[in-house]
């Protein structure tokens, strides 16, 4: 794999779907490099949250019931732990992706918002650092906005709509 760049040396030379294929071998060591570190951080956010849940006294009564493990496990602990781990995952999301994307991009000599945004602050470049301010807020605000909504999804208990105001 390469180790810097998103293309190799004569890229505007070659066809297409050569480009295609030189910008994904370019792009796939970062990116498994990202997902790792993410994948440590999830796995840990979701296996707390599903031990937490295995302990309460409700999980406790429904295999005192005599229902099956697949019955207690997926019926109650799944909806309740994934509640959580919905409820957290924009925020970790969030510190993954930027936190991660600097190292990785000074780590594989890529030009990205990270490291523009890690420049622009010891340039003291004001506009800029408000520009990518502005599009972490705005990408941390979709995935609150898809994290409430998956709310709904997994657990149809939950109504926004018949609250009041």
């Amino acid at each position: 794999f390469p180790l810097r760049g998103l293309t190799s040396p004569g890229f505007d030379e070659m066809t297409l779907w050569e480009q295609v294929k030189d910008y994904f071998w370019h792009i796939s060591l970062p990116v498994f490099a990202s997902v790792i570190g993410s994948f440590a951080t999830l796995t840990m956010l979701t296996k707390n949250s599903f031990l937490d849940e295995i302990n309460k006294q409700y999980v406790l009564t429904a295999r005192s019931k005599g229902l099956t493990e697949n019955r207690v496990l997926y019926g109650h602990v799944f909806r309740n732990a994934m509640l959580l781990i919905i409820a957290g995952m924009p925020a970790a999301l969030i510190g993954i992706f930027f936190t991660g994307s600097m190292l990785i991009e000074v780590i594989f000599s890529l030009d990205g918002l990270g490291l523009l945004g890690y420049e622009s602050v010891i340039n003291r470049d004001y506009p800029v650092i408000f520009g990518t301010l502005y599009i972490f807020t705005l990408l941390g605000l979709i995935l609150k906005l898809i994290s409430d909504i998956t709310y709904v999804v997994v657990d149809p208990r939950i109504d926004f709509e018949s609250r009041e105001h």
